[in-house]
């Protein structure tokens, strides 16, 4: 019987949308492989919603002691569930603190991994992993070497089991580490993480400068759950922070909608947006980049366009 262990990403007691992708992958993951548990770990203690995390794909749930956040600790605690658990594989989330863990979760289990995966594969009873290579230009199918496969997932890119059903609910101690996290200074807002979010409205420097963003603003406003994106070059102009940026140095989002606006298309930023399903592009230029690999294009003022979209979309939405 396959033992899949998946490591879950809280904040605050939340628990990160990613995380249940990642149980869903498991899951499928395990079924392929001729059937098996999947078990889910918290490293810092949250409150678990176990038929969320049932439906998801997950058997049973594991809440560890810790109430801080430690990627030694964490890393330890996982590797220590994972011998326990004799499992063949662990998932986790291609996120921030998900590439933190990776990495030092391969090596407390002496083994390699896989890194910001897009598909997992079952073949012969072994895993194996599909990742994008050189901005995105070329894909690379990746097998592990080592008595666990480790492999850290991209958002957007998987989906929940959607199977129904409880997980069992448990706790578990935790491992110490040397360094904690006791505080995040993160912006205050309602909008989510860009990374995660199924929206993604993004800006560059055909805005013009930081007092047009309020244009963005409105049409994020007028898209529920839909989050502020910017290129490399509004960032290294101190537009928009670093959090927010898309793009090779960035983040790479995989929304269902992607929004830009103002960006001209340099490789480095389709490298992080290339894997939107739709794609909306506005800008003054006919011949910029970004319209060969738009769904949609408009060119346009960005000044003229946005107030008139954001009002639209607003009657649509209401």
């Amino acid at each position: 019987m396959t033992h899949i262990l998946v490591i879950l990403e809280t904040r605050d007691g939340v628990l990160r949308p990613a995380s249940l992708e990642a149980v869903g992958a498991a899951r499928i993951a395990a079924d392929g492989l001729g059937g098996g548990t999947v078990t889910a770990l918290a490293c810092e203690t949250f409150s678990a919603d176990a038929s969320s995390l049932g439906n998801a794909g997950a058997d049973k749930v594991l809440i560890a002691s810790a109430t801080e956040h430690s990627a030694d600790g964490a890393a330890l605690t996982a590797a220590r569930v994972a011998k326990e658990l004799e499992a063949s594989a662990v998932f986790l989330s291609a996120t921030v603190r998900g590439k933190d863990l990776c990495g030092r979760l391969a090596a407390a289990l002496e083994s390699g991994f896989a890194a910001d995966c897009t598909s997992a594969h079952t073949n012969g009873g072994s895993l194996s992993f599909t990742r994008p290579i050189y901005g995105g230009k070329a894909l690379q199918t990746i097998q592990v070497n080592g008595p666990v496969v480790v492999a850290s997932l991209r958002p957007n890119y998987f989906s929940s089991a959607e199977r129904g059903g409880e997980a069992v609910v448990e706790e578990t101690s935790a491992e110490s580490g040397k360094g904690r996290v006791v505080k995040i200074a993160a912006k205050e807002g309602g909008r989510p993480d860009v990374a995660e979010a199924n929206r993604v409205v993004s800006g560059g420097r055909g805005m013009g400068g930081e007092s047009a963003w309020h244009l963005l603003e409105a049409v994020s406003d007028a898209l529920p759950g839909s989050a502020l994106g910017a290129s490399r070059a509004v960032v290294d102009s101190g537009w928009r922070p670093h959090s927010e940026q898309v793009g090779q140095t960035g983040k790479v989002v995989a929304p269902e909608l992607y929004i830009a606006c103002g960006i001209s298309g340099a490789i480095q930023h389709l490298a992080g947006m290339n894997g939107s399903q739709c794609i909306v592009a506005i800008n003054k230029d006919a011949d910029a980049p970004i319209f060969q690999h738009a769904t949609y294009g408009i060119v346009g003022d960005v000044a003229e366009i946005l107030p008139v979209l954001a009002e639209e979309l607003a009657k649509v939405t209401e």
